[in-house]
């Protein structure tokens, strides 16, 4: 006995914890110590007390080439024993310890106890190609009363996991399992998947260096490594040089409860202390390692998404050269007319005859991508709000005085203007010169602070955001809580600090395409501006008013949606769902109003007022998503404002802002229900807007009927949904109206309407894949995950990215194009609809 314990002294750190062993049973009394030769795959039977302890040796051959575990299962065969029986594993260079029956703790300090415990050894570190280990068993307890136990030691075979090779195991809150993977030559980047058929138990997957201890208990499966839970799928890319050794290991337990993977939770106990049965929580899971992409793929990735956005640029390039050189040809024909004489040539332009200079003038206004830059509002240099004739000398005298002595409230304080309103504005049938009065100055900077606004409010909420998530992925990285962010882990590529490359490289395409955007209307705003330098009578008094800092603004929210939209995706999760939300609205704001001020430029409205109103909405998805999901309180609160907001906003179209909103409403609104309902029955004066408004008001309605009565959970997509849905009805509206009016679509506009709508039907279809959700669990999210479909690196999520972004400016070329071919007529003949 003492040659055993100097040489188990001399055998490493484990003296410590036998001497531990010892000293209590020595310092009562009489111990007796029984020290065994074992075997592998052999059951021992036997039974401890507190005045004996048994002590079995095992040995085995270890190959470097070959590795194997080492698992020791225990099972306690005494139904009710006073004290717990401790098992304590002496290796050469690790200790673990557990004892039996097992305790552990669940929420609100459940304590759950288990009798059968299954621990595989931690695999040390080897020098020598192979080499005989030893490794002790030590069995002891402080209870007077034996207790019965068995234990078997056995080996793993498969411990070594192979690469494309799926391994099916069992594991329990108490038999949890791991396996060792080592790198193989030429492979970077693997990825450990996971599957089980069964949803619960609850379980969590690990990914630990090699090192001892190694964490494989509910309790202490979180301190290292990187780890998320599951319940049928769970995946993780692990890169080797995050790994030394070029080795890891991969941990499965199984939770002692299911709250974490949106499972139930049981009772409270009643009694603190009480152990509660933990049932039968066994799991069958499949385990396999597969190769990931390698660098061909990411750059593949990388020209792709390049490649494909940039095509537009040259598709653009290609449509203006075609479209100048068409151009250049009508001009020359306009120049050396063959067979029409100069008066018909003037008619067929819709105006007197002219001089060739000033066809030479006309013509080099003219472009497909420039066709709307080629009218604008008749100006007023004056105080009056109604028509002037003036000659075309005073204009360009008035284009040429400072902007900053030009007020829009200069035109608006008089009684007089105001009654002028009052009459123009209520006029049964409207044209667009009675709603195109105020100077042109005006309401250019009027709309140039659209762009000027978005533009700061995009650098103040950007930068914090970026700071956010930057924060977020550094928080993933070191604490290895892959729980933190919602990806696709079956197609989440890492890219340096990055996660999930391929996920934010997709949106490059709502920056590229809103960049290109802009520089088409740039192009547009250059020309307009000479054709009023020149005074070309088509610009002033012909066709829609063109303000362009409206599509300024719809160009710099797409691309900030972009920026904004890669900054979710650095971690997506749910406090930063707005973050990728946000600048919808603005879209969907923006493009309503565009379409509004197109025959209503002088009474759209201020961009202080419209970035005020969608801020309001920011601030109601932020309520919804923190306090509505279940909230009863919250959704009523929000129907009435919706409501009352559609009666509003319907009042205000309806009567083009001539009402106020005082102490008086009431009895006027009384009066005009008595006049026209009850003692003369008449309709509507403005039958077209009416119809709008009802159509918008039975929608607005119903989305809030359907609100109230089924709370979505994603309260940001529910109110991004209203939206949308007051976006489409109004452009139907318009364009229904427009072909009701005897206008017509221009070839080009109808080639963007007709490709937009495919492709949106097409986006939808990826977006409602839902590849992960933030409204459950992280385990119950990563139910929803798939492989990639693209060129192996893009997911069904990346190629919404795609289609979104360019349907999106498809959306923008039709807002753009689709009054072309009102350029040549007088305002006085475009009805305002």
């Amino acid at each position: 006995m003492l040659e055993f314990c100097c040489g188990f002294v001399r055998s490493g750190p484990g003296w410590l914890v036998f001497i531990l062993v010892l000293w209590g049973p020595v310092a009562g009394g009489t111990n007796v110590i029984i020290q065994r030769d074992a075997q592998f795959d052999m059951t021992y039977y036997d039974t401890v007390t507190s005045d004996n302890q048994t002590i079995y040796s095992y040995n085995h051959t270890v190959s470097r080439n070959k590795m194997e575990g080492v698992r020791v299962s225990v099972e306690l065969l005494s139904e009710s024993a006073q004290s717990p029986v401790l098992f304590v594993v002496r290796q050469k260079q690790a200790v673990l310890s557990f004892q039996v029956p097992l305790i552990l703790r669940g929420l609100y300090q459940r304590k759950y106890q288990y009798t059968q415990v299954g621990r595989t050894l931690c695999q040390t570190p080897m020098k020598a190609v192979s080499e005989m280990q030893f490794f002790y068993v030590d069995v002891s307890t402080l209870s007077s009363a034996g207790i019965h136990y068995q234990l078997r030691v056995s080996r793993v075979d498969s411990f070594t996991l192979q690469t494309d090779k799926k391994f099916s195991f069992n594991a329990t809150p108490s038999q949890p399992q791991f396996f060792k993977y080592v790198f193989p030559d030429g492979v970077d980047t693997v990825i450990v998947k996971v599957n089980s058929q069964k949803n619960f138990p609850c379980s969590v997957m690990s990914i630990q260096d090699i090192q001892c201890p190694v964490y494989d208990l509910d309790n202490n499966v979180a301190f290292i490594g990187m780890y998320q839970t599951m319940t049928t799928t769970s995946a993780i890319t692990v890169q080797r040089k995050d790994f030394p050794s070029n080795s890891f290991y991969v941990v499965v337990v199984v939770k002692t409860e299911d709250e974490a993977c949106g499972g139930p939770l049981r009772f409270y106990p009643l009694l603190p202390d009480e152990l509660l049965d933990a049932g039968n929580r066994s799991k069958t899971l499949d385990v396999i390692v597969s190769p990931a992409i390698n660098s061909e793929v990411y750059v593949m990735g990388m020209l792709f998404c390049f490649g494909i956005f940039l095509s537009f640029y040259l598709l653009t390039f290609l449509v203006a050269c075609v479209e100048n050189k068409r151009m250049n040809r009508k001009r020359e024909g306009l120049l050396n007319p063959a067979d029409t004489s100069p008066a018909e040539t003037a008619s067929l332009l819709g105006k007197a005859p002219v001089s060739p200079y000033e066809y030479g003038s006309f013509a080099d206004n003219g472009s497909t991508l420039s066709s709307e830059a080629m009218t604008d509002s008749l100006a007023s240099t004056d105080g009056n709000y109604g028509y002037m004739d003036r000659s075309l000398e005073s204009v360009s005298r008035s284009r040429q005085e400072s902007l900053s002595s030009v007020e829009e409230d200069d035109y608006d304080t008089l009684a007089d203007i105001d009654s002028d309103k009052n009459i123009v504005r209520t006029k049964k049938f409207l044209c667009v010169s009675d709603l195109a009065r105020k100077d042109k100055r005006i309401l250019s900077k009027k709309y140039q602070i659209y762009f000027w606004n978005i533009s700061t409010i995009a650098v103040f909420y950007a930068l914090p955001v970026i700071q956010l998530v930057i924060t977020y992925q550094t928080v993933v990285n070191v604490t290895g809580n892959q729980d933190i962010c919602y990806y696709n882990f079956l197609c989440a590529h890492p890219l340096g600090a990055l996660s999930s490359f391929n996920n934010i490289l997709s949106n490059l395409g709502y920056v590229m395409l809103g960049l290109l955007f802009l520089l088409i209307i740039l192009q547009r705003d250059i020309l307009h501006n000479r054709a009023l330098e020149r005074n070309d009578s088509k610009a002033l008094e012909c066709g829609i008013p063109k303000h362009f800092g409206l599509y300024y603004a719809m160009g710099t929210a797409l691309m900030m949606e972009g920026l904004l939209s890669a900054c979710y995706h650095v971690c997506p999760n749910y406090t930063n769902f707005q973050f990728d939300t946000s600048f919808m609205y603005m879209i969907a704001g923006l493009c309503m109003l565009k379409l509004y001020q197109k025959r209503h430029p002088d009474i759209n409205a201020s961009a202080y007022s419209a970035y005020a109103c969608l801020a309001a909405v920011i601030f109601f998805s932020v309520l919804g998503v923190v306090f509505g999901k279940g909230n009863t309180v919250f959704w009523i609160v929000f129907s009435v404002i919706h409501i009352l907001a559609t009666l509003l906003l319907s009042t205000q179209l309806y009567y083009m802002g001539r009402w106020r909103l005082n102490s008086g409403i009431l009895r006027r609104m009384l009066n005009v229900i008595y006049t026209d309902c009850i003692r003369q029955c008449s309709g509507p004066m403005y039958i077209d807007r009416m119809v709008l408004l009802v159509m918008g008001n039975i929608v607005n309605w119903s989305l809030a009927a359907y609100g109230l009565i089924k709370r979505p959970s994603d309260f940001a997509s529910y109110l991004l949904a209203i939206a949308i849905c007051n976006l489409l009805l109004y452009f139907a509206f318009y364009i229904i109206m427009k072909l009701r009016s005897g206008e017509r679509i221009h070839c080009l506009a109808l080639v963007c309407i007709l490709f937009t709508a495919v492709i949106w039907g097409f986006a939808l279809l990826f977006f409602f894949q839902g590849l992960s959700t933030w409204q459950k669990t992280p385990a119950e999210s990563r139910e929803h995950n798939r492989e990639c479909i693209l060129l192996s690196f893009f997911d069904d999520h990346d190629i919404w990215h795609f289609l979104s972004s360019i349907a999106m400016f498809g959306s923008f070329l039709v807002l753009l194009t689709m009054d072309d071919d009102l350029d040549t007529v007088q305002r006085d003949k475009i009805y305002v609809f």
